[in-house]
C-alpha cells in the first residue's frame, strides 16, 4: 500500500502537512531522522504512518501515562494494533502484552523510559521484530532543556543490547539550537535527517497583561467563555487550589490537577477535562504534557512561567485543531521573585534516583536562571511577542504580526535613526563597559555620584537627550538590541556592544524605525482579538446535533469524544453536507474503519436535517 493510501484509508487525512512527508520518505528509506515541529503540527503521523508500512514493531518512548493512553485510544479507533507498557497496568495485563508483543501482535507499542532497562523487558524485546524506535519528547533528554528526564539517558544503552539496531526517530516541539545538538549527540543519531517546519502557530494569539486583580481579569475572561474548553496554569499548587475554589463558587464548572494530588484524584480530574465533563482546568506544570485534546480553546497563564520553552509548550495546547485560540499571561513582579526561589531552592529532577554532581547541579541552576531572564524579557517588551518567540527559537520573523496585544496596541512607526546614533556613539564612547541603566543615566545627563566619580559628565554624548524619559530611552535600546544593532552580553552586569551592523547607521546610510504602542489601547481586550473571519458561518443546530451524537458514542466506547471525531471534523461535515458513504469518507478525519463504525449513524443526521 502507498503512503498515500495509509494517509486516506488509515487516518482519513488527504493530504500531509509541512514537513511530514519528508520525515516519513527518509524513516521509509531507513534514515534516522530528528522533526522538530510545533505542538498540533502532526508529529505523530510522522512516525505512526510508517510504522503501518514498515514490518515488525514500532517502540515509541513515551514520558507520561496519559500521552500513552490517549496515543493508543486513538490509534485503536482507527483499527491499529496498539498498546502500552506503563505502570498503571497490572502484572497481568503487563504479561498478556509482552507475550503478544513476542508473536508480533502489535504494530506500535508506547513504553516509559524506566522501563527500558528493565531485563525481562530486554528479553522480550530482542525476541520480537523492532524496526523503528521512536523518542517522542525527544528534548527530555537534554540537561539543557526545560524538561530533563535523565532515564532517557538509556535509550542508547537498550538500542546497543538489541540485536540488531533500528532506524531511530525524535520529535520534539521545542528545542533551541544548543538543545537539537544534544538531541542527536545523547540519543546517538546516525547521520539524522533534520526537519524543522517552524515555531509559528498562526492561529494563536498572544496577550501579556499585569493585571491590578488577576483572579479578576481571569473571571472575566472565563466567564464570557463558558461553552469553550481552557486551561489555567499556576506557578503554585496553593494558586492552584485558590483559583478553582474561587471560580467553582462563581458557578464555573473547573477542576484541579498537581501533584499533591492523590494519583487517583489526579487520573479523574484529567479525565473530567479530557471527556469535557469540567471544561477549565486549573493546573500546575504537572499537566499537559501528551495530552491530545484537540478543543482547548484558551489557555490562561496566571503566573508566568520559568522560561520561555515551558510558556510555548504549554500555550501550544490550545488550538490543536487549528481553530483560532487565545493565549493570556498574567504576570506579576511576584512571580520573577517566586520562580527565583523554586530554581534555587527545587532539586534537580531524577526520575530514576540518578543522582547527578554539584558542579551539574549548580550549571542547571545557572541555566535556569539565565531562562528566567528571558521570560521576563518577553512580558516587559513592548514589541511584537510571536517576534520575541520564534527569535528565541532561531526562527526570523516579520518585526509586525497583528495578532498579539502588543500589535495591536501598536499605532504608528516613528524614525529613530537620530536618538539610535546617540545611543550607538554613547556606547562606543564609554568603550562599550556599560549596561542600560548608566547608558541611559549618561544621555539623560545624570548627576548621581557614580557618573560624577567615573567623570562620565565628561563624555561628549552626556546629556543628548535629556528630553526624553528613562523608559522612552530604554525602549529605543531594547528595540536595537531586537533588531541586532547592538547586542546585550549576558554577564552580571548585561554589558551593552555596539555590533559591526551599526556602522551603517551611524555614518547615516541607513535608517531605523521604530513601532510606538498607543497607550490608550492598554485595555485592549483579548475577547475580541482572534480574527473569527476564517471562520465561514456555521449551522450551530446540526453542529450541536452532531457533537451530541458524538458524545453518546464516546461514553458507550468510554473514549474521550474528540478520538471519535474532532470538532474540526464535524465542522467539515456541516459546512460539506455528505449525503453518501462515499461522499463521507472525504471528509478529512474520516479513515476506512471509522467509515464503517460511525458513517451510517453521522449521515442518518445529516440527511434527516
Amino acid at each position: 500500500m502507498e503512503k498515500i493510501e495509509v494517509l486516506k484509508d488509515v487516518f482519513g487525512l488527504s493530504s500531509f502537512r509541512e514537513g511530514q512527508e519528508d520525515l516519513i520518505d527518509h524513516i521509509l528509506g531507513g534514515k534516522d531522522v530528528l522533526g522538530i515541529m510545533p505542538t498540533g503540527g502532526g508529529k505523530s503521523l510522522c512516525y505512526q504512518l510508517p510504522s503501518m508500512m514498515l514490518e515488525g514493531t514500532t517502540l515509541v518512548i513515551s514520558p507520561l501515562i496519559s500521552l500513552m493512553k490517549d496515543q493508543v485510544a486513538s490509534l485503536t479507533q482507527a483499527g491499529i494494533r496498539a498498546a502500552y507498557i506503563n505502570s498503571s497496568l497490572s502484572y497481568q495485563e503487563y504479561d498478556q502484552i509482552l507475550e503478544a508483543a513476542k508473536e508480533g501482535y502489535y504494530k506500535l507499542i508506547y513504553v516509559a523510559p524506566e522501563r527500558l532497562l528493565n531485563e525481562r523487558f530486554i528479553d522480550v524485546a530482542n525476541q520480537m521484530n523492532i524496526t523503528m524506535i521512536t523518542v517522542d519528547e525527544a528534548h527530555c533528554v537534554s540537561q539543557w532543556g526545560h524538561n530533563f528526564r535523565p532515564s532517557y539517558l538509556r535509550v542508547p544503552e537498550f538500542v546497543k543490547r538489541l540485536g540488531t539496531r533500528p532506524i531511530i526517530s525524535a520529535f520534539t516541539a521545542t528545542a533551541t539550537k544548543q538543545v537539537k545538538e544534544d538531541i542527536i549527540e545523547k540519543l546517538e543519531l546516525t547521520s539524522p535527517f533534520l526537519m524543522v517546519t517552524g515555531f509559528n502557530r498562526k492561529n494563536l494569539y498572544f496577550h501579556v497583561e499585569q493585571p491590578k486583580d488577576k483572579f479578576k481579569a481571569t473571571l472575566d475572561y472565563v466567564t464570557l467563555n463558558l461553552d469553550k474548553s481552557g486551561v489555567i496554569y499556576c506557578s503554585t499548587r496553593k494558586n492552584v487550589e485558590d483559583v478553582n475554589e474561587r471560580l467553582q463558587a462563581e458557578g464555573i464548572r473547573s477542576t484541579r490537577y498537581h501533584a499533591g494530588l492523590s494519583e487517583s484524584e489526579r487520573h479523574k480530574n484529567q479525565d473530567d477535562f479530557i471527556y469535557d465533563r469540567s471544561p477549565v482546568i486549573i493546573a500546575t506544570n504537572a499537566f499537559g504534557m501528551g495530552i491530545d485534546k484537540s478543543n482547548v480553546a484558551y489557555v490562561i497563564h496566571y503566573n508566568m512561567p520559568k522560561n520561555l520553552e515551558s510558556y510555548y509548550q504549554e500555550a501550544g495546547r490550545a488550538g490543536r485543531d487549528g481553530e483560532p485560540a487565545e493565549c493570556l499571561l498574567f504576570y506579576s513582579g511576584q512571580d520573577v521573585r517566586t520562580n527565583q526561589f523554586i530554581i534555587e531552592k527545587s532539586e534537580v529532577p531524577s526520575d530514576d534516583g540518578t543522582e547527578l554532581d554539584p558542579k551539574t547541579i549548580k550549571a542547571l541552576k545557572e541555566k535556569e536562571l539565565e531562562l528566567l531572564k528571558k521570560m521576563t524579557f518577553f512580558c516587559f517588551t513592548k514589541y511584537c511577542l510571536r517576534q520575541n518567540l520564534l527569535n528565541y527559537f532561531g526562527e526570523k520573523s516579520e518585526a509586525f504580526c497583528g495578532n498579539c496585544s502588543n500589535c495591536k496596541a501598536i499605532s504608528k512607526e516613528v524614525d529613530i535613526t537620530v536618538d539610535a546614533q546617540k545611543i550607538i556613539s554613547c556606547i562606543l564612547r564609554t568603550d562599550q563597559t556599560y549596561g542600560t541603566t548608566m547608558i541611559v543615566n549618561i544621555l539623560r545627563g545624570s548627576r548621581n555620584q557614580k557618573i560624577l566619580e567615573q567623570k562620565l559628565d565628561q563624555v561628549s554624548t552626556y546629556g543628548l537627550m535629556t528630553d526624553q524619559s528613562v523608559q522612552e530611552i530604554t525602549n529605543r535600546i531594547e528595540h536595537l538590541i531586537a533588531q541586532g544593532y547592538i547586542d546585550s552580553l549576558n554577564n552580571q552586569y548585561a554589558v551593552l556592544k555596539v555590533k559591526s551592523k551599526s556602522l551603517a547607521l551611524l555614518k547615516g546610510k541607513k535608517k531605523l524605525k521604530m513601532p510606538v504602542r498607543n497607550e490608550d489601547a492598554v485595555a485592549y481586550s483579548p475577547l475580541q482579538s482572534v480574527d473569527k473571519s476564517i471562520n465561514r458561518p456555521l449551522n450551530q443546530e446540526l453542529f450541536g446535533q452532531l457533537k451530541n451524537v458524538r458524545n453518546t458514542l464516546a461514553k458507550k466506547e468510554k473514549v474521550p469524544a474528540y478520538i471519535i471525531f474532532p470538532d474540526t471534523t464535524l465542522k467539515e461535515m456541516v459546512r460539506k453536507m455528505p449525503a453518501t458513504a462515499e461522499e463521507f469518507r472525504r471528509i478529512n478525519g474520516v479513515g476506512n474503519v471509522k467509515l464503517e463504525k460511525y458513517g451510517r449513524i453521522f449521515l442518518d443526521v445529516l440527511n434527516g436535517h
